[in-house]
C-alpha cells in the first residue's frame, strides 16, 4: 500500500490494516472480534438486534471500549456486511459468462438466505472492502472474455446484484408477514382465492382473468422452505442475463472491423 496516498482510518481498519499498540502488547479487544460479535448478533436478532452496548456486553466490556476500535455505527455495519458476506464463490472453469454470472447471482443469493439482515443494511457507497472487491473479481473474471468494456461491466454487475439483493428482500418481507405458522405456498393459494372473489372484470379486466387462472394455486407439496420462489427468481435472472447477452452480442459486432 502505498503511503503517499492518505487512506481514510476506516477503510484502514476495514482491510485489517488498524494500528498496533505502540507498547507492542497485544491489545484485549481488537476490530476482528468486535465485528464477529457484532455479525454474531445480527445472526441471532436480525439488525435490529446489533446496538454499540449489546456488541460490548457481549465482549464483557463497556461501549466506550469500543470507540477505540470502531470508530462509529456506521463504521461497524460496514464491517460487519463485508465480514457476512464472506469470500467470493469459485466459479466453473470454461463454463461462458452468462454460466458463470448464473453461478454467481446463486451464491449471492445463498448468502442473503442465510443472512437476510444484510438486505437490511442501507448501501452508503460503492463495494470496498476485500471481501466485496473478490465478489467483484469474481463477476469481472466470469465477463472477462466479453467485449463489454469496464463500464458496461459494472454495470452488469449492478443490475445482477441488485436483482439479487431485491429478491431476497422481497421473499424476506413476504416471509415476515405471513401469519404465524402459514407457508409460502399457502399464503400465495389464499391471496388468490381472496382476490378472485375481490377483482371484478369490469374494472380489472386482465387482473380478474389472471386472479380467475390457477396461477396462484400451484404444487400443493411445495416443502415450506422458501423454495416457491425459485422459479420466479430463476425467471427474472434469465430475463436480465438475455438482455445482458444481446449486449454482449452487440458489442462485438461494433468490435468487428467494417
Amino acid at each position: 500500500m502505498s503511503e503517499s496516498v492518505p487512506v481514510p482510518p476506516g477503510l484502514r481498519r476495514l482491510w485489517g490494516h488498524s494500528a498496533r499498540s505502540r507498547l507492542g502488547r497485544p491489545a484485549e479487544l481488537d476490530v476482528r472480534r468486535v465485528v464477529r460479535a457484532a455479525v454474531e448478533l445480527a445472526d441471532r436478532d436480525g439488525l435490529a438486534g446489533v446496538t454499540l452496548p449489546k456488541v460490548a456486553a457481549a465482549l464483557g466490556f463497556t461501549s466506550m471500549s469500543l470507540y477505540r476500535h470502531i470508530g462509529s455505527k456506521d463504521e461497524l455495519l460496514t464491517l460487519m456486511v463485508d465480514a457476512a458476506l464472506g469470500p467470493p464463490p469459485a466459479l466453473p472453469d470454461a463454463s461462458g459468462w452468462r454460466t458463470g454470472m448464473r453461478h454467481w447471482a446463486g451464491a449471492e443469493r445463498n448468502v442473503y438466505r442465510r443472512r437476510p439482515w444484510l438486505v437490511r443494511v442501507p448501501i452508503s457507497g460503492p463495494p470496498s472492502g476485500p471481501n466485496q472487491i473478490g465478489w467483484m473479481e469474481a463477476a469481472l473474471t466470469a465477463l472477462r472474455d466479453t467485449s463489454l468494456d469496464w463500464t458496461r461491466k459494472i454495470g452488469v454487475l449492478m443490475l445482477v446484484s441488485g436483482f439479487v439483493r431485491q429478491s431476497a428482500q422481497l421473499s424476506d418481507d413476504l416471509a415476515q408477514g405471513r401469519a404465524p405458522g402459514s407457508d409460502e405456498s399457502s399464503a400465495t393459494r389464499e391471496y388468490g382465492r381472496a382476490l378472485a372473489k375481490l377483482v371484478e372484470p369490469g374494472r380489472f379486466p386482465e387482473a380478474a382473468k389472471l386472479f380467475a387462472s390457477t396461477v396462484f394455486e400451484g404444487p400443493t407439496d411445495r416443502p415450506p422452505d422458501g423454495s416457491a420462489g425459485e422459479q420466479d427468481f430463476t425467471f427474472g435472472l434469465e430475463v436480465i442475463l438475455d438482455g445482458v447477452d444481446s449486449a454482449v452480442r452487440r458489442s462485438q459486432q461494433a468490435a468487428v472491423p467494417g
